[in-house]
């Protein structure tokens, strides 16, 4: 870094905080008696942390197991056991207890553990702690028991039994979390940790590490009245752990067939001060990650470093800060890009391409992900129980992306496949901050929680592309024979080979907010406004004249109304837009692009017992995504708004701890998804987006004995199906459909856990999508896990 870059640098920071201070400040300023006090019954508690999958134990004169028998993606609650005193086990070892405000209330908290399988609150809908029954819009929320229960070794993973988003959606991908949601391409503006956006673009890509959240939730439909710009199908909000105040420690290890190896740890408790215990105001949490072996494919290896420390200070019962740090290396290898012609079809050499086959340069080909977090996540309630809440982060990526990447073939017959050499080398940072202010009070019949927020986000890319790719694409790299893997080795691409892209982009984004979530009786309306002022400055050092400033303001609104009946049934309507900021330029005005827009009504119903640990829910929508930028198929520098795109869809789901021991996840989505406007290539109007399946689902089910003898064995299995999709865009080359199962056997026994989870359990082989006739990704095969963790 030179001397002119580190002062613009330090400038950026510094310009970041005092527009931090001064939303601080003026948030402050309003939060004593702008708004007319809260009623004591609508007051919420302060800010605690419950520990995960622990429950209260009761006083019972025998001692309870340290671990008792549980099923893995629920265990049963102290509280719905028979009132019996339960046998001895070989060890007793005290188990964590709970405690904090939250956990004495037995209150779930939206941003906090979930106890078992079933989720009752969710803060993505709305930024503040409410149920899922008074949230009119439809969320899934995955707690870190379902998550370890899968053995999910990715975001994508971890929600393949969700509804209403298709994850892995370039197959088995080392090196990114794809996912649609409601058919749109969600990860580059869609995905959250922690309520703040990790915005990705190009190849400029983050990916968060499941080890080390807490829940994560889904929220489909737009989302920019909250959250700014965003992606129009909705939204991936990972919540991270945090300290706990009683100690919490857990070993992990594993290994599965392809030789690939973890260990992992996570450890929490309160804080010692000097020589004295600590008084309860200090916790800690470290949780980390160490994972390394091969995969399905020669060459490509999975390495992974994951460390997340956290700290929480609780000076007073009104105030908690709490500091939220991890860094995350990955070490792996490009995907195969790879023809139609031998994967969803045979080839002329007489069959399809092994799964296992790499057909990049081994002597070069690398991906290499550095990332950093550090945050931190601020509550203070005044005397007049006015909530001020400020979530800050500053996150940064440094990748190394170097590849040599399939073309198609050279000579079908004999299986050569030509390559093309590619290198990227982004650099990006994100500063956001959210600033909030929750006031809860009543006027007559009516009882409000009025949220008031503003926040801010800078973004910055600086990007480096280069390749040899061009009008004669195969020169330059040798072939790969996709039948035995020969190849002359080739040199890698430097900065200065083939640099078509060198560019620095800046995006500021300041939004205002305003939210009133109105009860009264059992209805509960939310209405919602945001506005958005936002800037984008891109310099091209590789053609000057194309260095653009753009700005624009952009206003979004959501209302929607939730009855939620006595029984626990909860019909809701709502109708919400959103933006989804651009970065480029419209090839014909060589203006800066504008947003893509989005449009949205939905209605649904959802279903809680009263009582009970299942939640039922159906959506049906219709969304539209509006000026979407649209490359012309004869010339693909030249880029137009001019796109649109519907879609219309039914979403089911259903998780429940049907009895004790006995566990269900299920949801099943169908879609109607159509290219409504497109004046670059009217071809492809009434068509269906590439990619894109329309229906998708799964049953997963799961036993673990109670009682008896076997006391603590369980087993579980589950069905997943995708259904077909496009590798053109005019629709005249289908992917097929394809149905894989799930399995896992587990033994848990004073505080140890031993797994065997099977993934693809019969060890299908299929195509999971493919973005062009050249371009068709391979799902992944059997993958079994063998895994012991313990806890204490």
């Amino acid at each position: 870094m030179n001397r002119r870059e580190g002062r613009r640098q330090v400038g950026t920071m510094s310009s970041a905080w005092r527009n931090t201070g001064l939303m601080t400040a003026a948030l402050c300023g309003l939060a004593n008696g702008v708004i007319a006090p809260a009623s004591a019954q609508g007051a919420l508690p302060p800010v605690t942390v419950d520990p995960p999958r622990q429950a209260p134990r009761p006083a019972v004169a025998a001692p309870r197991p340290a671990r008792a028998a549980a099923p893995a993606l629920a265990r049963p609650r102290a509280v719905r056991r028979p009132q019996r005193a339960p046998a001895p086990v070989a060890s007793t070892a005290p188990v964590p207890a709970p405690t904090g405000q939250g956990a004495a209330s037995g209150r779930e908290r939206g941003d906090g553990p979930v106890t078992g399988l079933v989720a009752n609150r969710t803060t993505s809908g709305s930024k503040t702690d409410t149920p899922l029954l008074e949230t009119p819009q439809a969320v899934t929320v995955i707690g870190a028991e379902q998550i370890d229960a899968l053995k999910a070794q990715s975001v994508g993973e971890a929600t393949r039994y969700a509804p209403g988003i298709r994850s892995e959606t370039f197959g088995n991908d080392t090196r990114n979390d794809f996912f649609l949601i409601r058919g749109f391409q969600a990860e580059q503006r869609g995905y959250y940790l922690d309520n703040l956006q990790l915005f990705s673009q190009a190849f400029a890509t983050f990916r968060v590490e499941p080890f080390g959240l807490e829940r994560i939730e889904v929220l489909r439909g737009p989302s920019s009245v909250l959250y700014g710009g965003s992606n129009p199908g909705g939204m991936l909000n990972a919540i991270s752990k945090k300290p706990l105040f009683t100690p919490f420690n857990h070993v992990e290890a594993g290994v599965n067939e392809f030789g690939r190896a973890y260990g992992a740890f996570d450890f929490s408790g309160p804080v010692k001060v000097g020589s004295s215990p600590a008084d309860g105001s200090f916790a800690y949490r470290m949780t980390g990650l160490l994972r390394g072996g091969g995969t399905q494919t020669d060459n490509v290896g999975d390495d992974r470093i994951f460390i997340a420390p956290a700290f929480t200070w609780k000076p007073t019962e009104a105030t908690s800060l709490t500091m939220l740090g991890s860094y995350t290396r990955d070490s792996t290898n490009l995907q195969n890009f790879l023809p139609y012609r031998g994967t969803v079809v045979p080839a002329d050499f007489g069959g399809r391409i092994p799964t296992r086959r790499f057909t990049g340069d081994p002597t070069f080909d690398t991906f290499n992900r550095e990332q950093a977090f550090i945050g931190y996540q601020l509550e203070h309630r005044f005397d007049n129980d006015v909530i001020f809440r400020q979530n800050a982060r500053y996150s940064h990526l440094d990748i190394n992306f170097n590849s040599a990447i399939g073309l198609g073939y050279t000579n079908e017959a004999a299986g050569n496949l030509g390559r093309y050499k590619f290198l990227t080398l982004p650099r990006a940072n994100i500063f956001n901050v959210d600033n909030q202010l929750e006031k809860r009070f009543d006027t007559g019949l009516l009882s409000h929680t009025v949220l008031f927020g503003l926040d801010y986000r800078r973004y910055r890319l600086d990007d480096n592309q280069a390749t040899n790719f061009s009008d004669t694409p195969f020169v330059g790299v040798s072939d790969v024979n996709v039948l035995t893997g020969a190849q002359t080795a080739n040199a890698p691409l430097t900065k200065a080979s083939g640099r078509y892209i060198n560019a620095s982009t800046v995006q500021d984004q300041l939004g205002a907010y305003l939210q009133d979530q109105v009860r009264f009786g059992r209805f509960t309306l939310a209405l919602s406004g945001r506005y958005d002022a936002v800037r984008t400055d891109t310099a091209n050092f590789v053609a000057p004249d194309e260095s653009k400033l753009g700005t624009e303001g952009r206003f979004s609104g959501r209302a929607g109304l939730i009855y939620t009946s006595e029984i626990g049934i909860a019909p809701y309507a709502s109708y919400s837009n959103s933006f989804n900021p651009q970065i480029g330029l419209n090839g014909l005005t060589q203006r800066p692009l504008r947003s893509e827009t989005g449009e949205q009504v939905e209605v649904g119903v959802k279903y809680q017992p009263p009582g009970s640990r299942s939640y039922l829910a159906f959506s049906a929508f219709d969304l539209r995504r509006q000026s979407v930028a649209l490359t012309d198929p004869a010339n693909f520098l030249i880029t137009q708004q001019t796109g649109e795109v519907r879609s219309t869809g039914l979403e089911v789901e259903a998780v429940a701890e049907v009895t004790r021991g006995l566990n269900l996840i299920a949801s099943y989505t169908v879609y109607d998804l159509e290219i409504t406007k497109n004046a670059v290539d009217t071809t492809v109007l009434g068509k269906r987006p590439v990619n894109t399946p329309e229906r998708f689902g799964g049953v997963f089910v799961d036993y673990t004995i109670p009682d008896g003898p076997f006391q603590g064995f369980g087993f579980g299995g589950g069905v997943r199906f995708v259904g077909r999709s496009f590798a053109t865009a005019l629709n005249d080359f289908k992917v097929p459909s394809y149905t894989v199962g799930d399995a896992q056997v587990h033994y848990e026994r004073a505080g140890w856990r031993f797994a065997v989870n099977a993934s693809n359990v019969t060890d299908e082989t299929f195509v999971a999508s493919c973005s062009g006739l050249t371009a068709c990704f391979y799902g992944e095969r059997r993958r079994i896990t063998g895994s012991v963790s313990y806890r204490w």
